[in-house]
């Protein structure tokens, strides 16, 4: 739910940001009006409130400023771009598969998990995520994946810990099983 929220939380801090910049132009200096409106893109609950109260109190400057929409708008593509940017990377990044992994083992789909530690292993091969595969194919029982995987994890220096009986169940069962 979190990552449909975050999203448009955002989308909708990107357009209230918009806003400020095309209403405060009308009151500020464009530089302040740019200070509030990026103030208002990354403290939306802060700058927001201030920026309505000094909207009250300050009077229209004049008229009409130059590229009155233009301006806003480039600021709107800029800023929603940047965000959609910030997102699609940040979805592909070894920490998302890896938190996706862990969400779909704490709801027990080995088959999600499984395929998330393999995005994660294409994008940086790391010995504890070959661990963290290997115990996950061991449970599906795929053994022979598993045992792979558990000597690629041993030849990067990761070994199960005595105290992590999962890992030891998951090694028990790949030894027993040739």
């Amino acid at each position: 739910m979190f990552d449909l929220i975050m999203p448009a939380a955002f989308a909708v801090s990107a357009l209230v940001s918009t806003w400020v910049l095309a209403s405060a132009r009308k009151r500020f200096r464009l530089h302040y009006a740019l200070a509030l409106a990026l103030g208002t893109l990354f403290l939306p609950f802060i700058v927001f409130p201030i920026y309505l109260v000094l909207m009250m109190w300050r009077p229209r400057i004049g008229p009409p400023r130059r590229w009155r929409y233009s301006l806003p708008l480039l600021y709107a593509v800029i800023a929603l771009s940047a965000i959609g940017a910030y997102f699609y990377f940040d979805g592909r990044s070894v920490d998302a598969h890896l938190a996706r992994a862990t969400r779909a083992r704490l709801v027990e789909d080995s088959t999600t998990a499984i395929h998330e530690y393999r995005e994660a292993l294409k994008r940086e091969n790391d010995p504890h995520t070959h661990k963290l595969l290997a115990i996950e194919l061991a449970n599906t029982g795929q053994i022979s994946e598993a045992s792979t995987e558990f000597q690629l994890a041993e030849q990067g220096g990761e070994t199960c810990e005595p105290a992590d009986l999962r890992c030891e169940a998951a090694r028990e069962r790949v030894k027993q099983k040739p």
